[in-house]
């Protein structure tokens, strides 16, 4: 299979100025899907960790008492304690905005400066573009007198409230605070990557650039310098140790990372321009669907997102869409729940338009029909390339957060009939096809084991097992639930159309402060990434 056919060459990466390897070879992902899995592994890697070893950390909110496993520890504890055994521990914490607006500046804060206070350093990071964040969910654990051992965590689940659920979709039991309609605890369904390999090494570097960028935390803030003054705050991040080799090979998957970085000035050092490897390698990717392209996603918002996917539905007529996406957003009111709501409705008319037939979106529900908030950003495509990352499917993760994703693709083929579904001679690939079918196992109450994967391989009788799956059940609410429930966790989406009026002033403000632009003026007018 001829990588360069999926993956972006260095030349289409268009950022010269970066470190990172264009991808690298003999790595071994491993999906953890949901919060549990991925919390129960990592706190077995980290409290492996000896004095002298690294741990390096990004997110978007971390919360410090948020419990990894029922009975702990906290992310807190756990990372505390690391440093305190004299592991090297640094992490990024997006500054964020006030709690007062529903995001988590205290928890961060609080975060940050409990671990500092072990001996570890963990920085408030405002370097983004006006209105945006740092998106990034990253744990990349370092032995450097054991590379084969080392490990790295990227993906969609962030160190923080509501995270920790699992198959039963139950909910965490500390939840953060969201639309009622998901109720006092809510469920969540989301996925994580662990990786080993070579790719461990381009991940610290992804770490190491920002680490040192050398423009100030806090500069596009007054509001927040001052206070981080007066609270006598790390402003200065430390040098960090020598970066280890890279680890040996021990796999069979080449991984591209691939990242977003809006263009801000001052300029990233690591991304002059910004980079748009993210939205470049999606677009790669699905212009060479030929049968399914299945996603997860949050948000799956933005025109320019939902035309790449309409044109490869026109060009290529026996290619499906497959979405799973909330029923309903995780925000509500008067104010903030129409902008969440038009960008998605425009976005899938739009697809809806190009192949009405063969578009399919499904939001999911627990056994309880409880709606399960789908936090999960996922793309699987013919089951050759896949990738998981916390990048969403709208303009915001492609041009304007800083975001960061793994392609995988394996180069073991999946014997099980048909071997090449696309029909393109790269023949279907085991990680992606195995991904796709733990997800879909899940959603439609299949055996875990895959013992009833048999009209799960074909995209053609796969695509009339989850419609029809997920048209029964939604006949059984219909019916008032009169009788068994049937199987399967899969509802079709309904999204609610806005009045007139609404959608007047609901569509600006999306654009401006929902789904912004971080591209380049010259890449906006072209209409590229």
């Amino acid at each position: 299979m001829p990588l360069r056919d999926w993956f972006l060459t260095a030349e289409e990466r268009a950022n010269p100025a970066s470190e990172l390897p264009v991808w690298t070879a003999g790595n071994l992902a491993e999906p953890l899907i949901h919060g549990s899995a991925y919390f129960d592994r990592l706190v077995d890697e980290v409290e492996a960790l000896q004095a002298g070893d690294h741990l390096f950390f990004t997110d978007w909110r971390g919360d410090p008492d948020e419990r990894m496993r029922p009975d702990g520890p906290t992310v807190a504890q756990l990372f505390s304690r690391a440093a305190q055994r004299g592991v090297v521990v640094k992490g990024l914490l997006w500054r964020s905005h006030l709690d007062t607006l529903s995001f988590s500046e205290a928890e961060n804060r609080s975060l940050s400066e409990t671990i500092c206070a072990a001996g570890g350093e963990v920085l408030l990071d405002q370097r983004v573009r006006r209105g945006g964040s740092h998106h990034q969910k990253l744990v990349v654990l370092r032995h450097p007198s054991a590379p084969e051992r080392d490990v790295a965590f990227a993906g969609g689940i962030d160190l923080c409230h509501s995270r920790r659920d699992d198959e039963e979709h139950a909910g965490d039991p500390q939840p953060v605070a969201m639309s009622p309609r998901y109720g006092t605890n809510p469920p969540w369904h989301d996925v994580q990557l662990a990786l080993r390999g070579p790719v461990v090494g381009a991940l610290d570097t992804v770490f190491r650039e920002r680490w040192t960028d050398p423009m100030p935390l806090d500069s596009e803030n007054p509001l927040a310098y001052l206070r981080d003054r007066l609270r006598g705050s790390d402003l200065s991040p430390d040098p960090l140790p020598e970066q280890p080799t890279d680890p040996p090979p021990c796999g069979p998957h080449q991984i591209q990372v691939l990242r977003t970085y809006p263009a801000v000035r001052p300029r990233y050092p690591f991304a002059p321009d910004g980079e748009r490897t993210v939205a470049r390698g999606y677009t790669k990717a699905v212009r060479r669907a030929r049968r399914l392209i299945y996603l997860e996603d949050q948000y799956l918002w933005s025109a320019e997102v939902a035309d790449l996917f309409a044109r490869a539905l026109r060009a290529h007529p026996d290619l499906h869409l497959v979405a799973v996406v909330p029923r309903h957003p995780d925000v509500d009111g008067r104010f903030a729940l129409p902008p969440n709501m038009v960008g998605r409705e425009q976005a899938l008319a739009l697809c809806g338009k190009a192949a009405p037939d063969r578009v399919h979106v499904f939001d999911v529900e627990n056994h309880a029909a409880d709606p399960v908030y789908v936090h999960a950003k996922v793309c699987v495509i013919d089951d050759v390339w896949a990738s998981v990352g916390s990048d969403n499917f709208n303009r915001r993760s492609w041009t304007h957060d800083s975001e960061l994703s793994c392609a995988v693709l394996d180069e073991t083929p999946d014997p099980r009939a048909p071997v090449d579904p696309a029909g393109q001679g790269d023949g279907a690939r085991r990680f992606a096809r195995e991904l796709r079918l733990r997800l879909w196992r899940e959603h439609l109450d299949r055996d875990p084991a895959g013992g009833e994967d048999d009209d799960l391989l074909d995209p053609a009788s796969a695509v009339e097992a989850i419609t029809s799956a997920a048209d029964a059940l939604q006949r059984w609410h219909d019916s008032g639930r009169v009788g068994p429930r049937p199987p399967g966790r899969l509802r079709p989406h309904r999204p609610e159309r806005l009045p007139w009026l609404t959608r007047a002033w609901a569509l600006p403000a999306y654009r401006l402060f929902y789904d912004p632009d971080g591209r380049p003026l010259r890449d906006r007018l072209a209409g590229t990434f």
